[in-house]
């Protein structure tokens, strides 16, 4: 564009110069119209070459590639690495969930190894031999063990969030009951609730994962 704006000033520089001594000579008016069209046919006839614009628009063209194909480049890497990066992820995530499917209960049974040491030191006092006299003191230590065993086994079950369920006299639910038979209502009990429990049930975090085998009361005529 320089180029040709420096050409056409010259140009018309020329073109001044020949109509002031046209002018000069008492030829033709510079802005006559033969000397218009002279002028144009001369300007026509050295127009710049064709070549100059399209180097320049092939120039331009040029770089606008090379900087395409470095962005092109540069985001090609990237979505490699994202690509990397996912994949890495996903097997972490995939190797967490495979260890919490075998170590999830690992602290559960930590707990749960303190209670087979008092149930074994409890069954190897019964197998002990012990005189006739001694059965006596022999039954206390057994029933002490399995008070220390019954109290440490609620222990761990509470500090696992695993609860057992107290329905008597609570109104019958089958999401968390399981109904064995009827029983006619005594006094002080309300039909359609709970009288007998035959099995404890359990929930763990609030979700039964055992349903209490439960007898419910009714009234006499509606005994089954």
């Amino acid at each position: 564009m320089a180029a040709r704006s420096l050409w056409a000033v010259q140009r018309l520089q020329r073109l001044l110069a020949s109509g002031a001594m046209s002018e000069s000579r008492g030829w033709l008016h510079p802005f006559s119209t033969a000397t218009q069209r002279t002028a144009g046919e001369d300007c026509s006839s050295e127009d710049p070459p064709d070549g100059l614009g399209p180097s320049l628009a092939e120039q331009a063209l040029r770089l606008k590639a090379v900087k395409l194909e470095k962005e092109v480049q540069d985001l090609t890497l990237r979505y490699q690495r994202a690509v990397a990066d996912c994949e890495n992820i996903r097997r972490r995530t995939q190797r967490c969930v495979e260890d919490a499917k075998i170590f999830g209960i690992q602290s559960f049974c930590k707990d749960l190894v303190e209670v087979a040491d008092i149930l074994e030191k409890t069954a190897k006092c019964c197998s002990e031999g012990a005189e006739p006299e001694d059965h006596r003191r022999t039954l206390e230590k057994v029933f002490q063990g399995l008070s220390l065993l019954e109290a440490r086994l609620k222990s761990v079950f509470t500090k696992h969030g695993l609860e057992k369920m107290t329905p008597i006299g609570d109104k019958y639910d089958p999401h968390e009951h399981e109904l064995i038979c009827h029983m006619p209502a005594g006094v002080g009990v309300q039909p359609g609730t709970v009288a007998l429990v035959r099995q404890d049930g359990y929930k763990l975090h609030g979700r039964t994962i055992r349903l209490a085998q439960v007898e419910v009361a009714v009234e006499s005529q509606k005994r089954l």
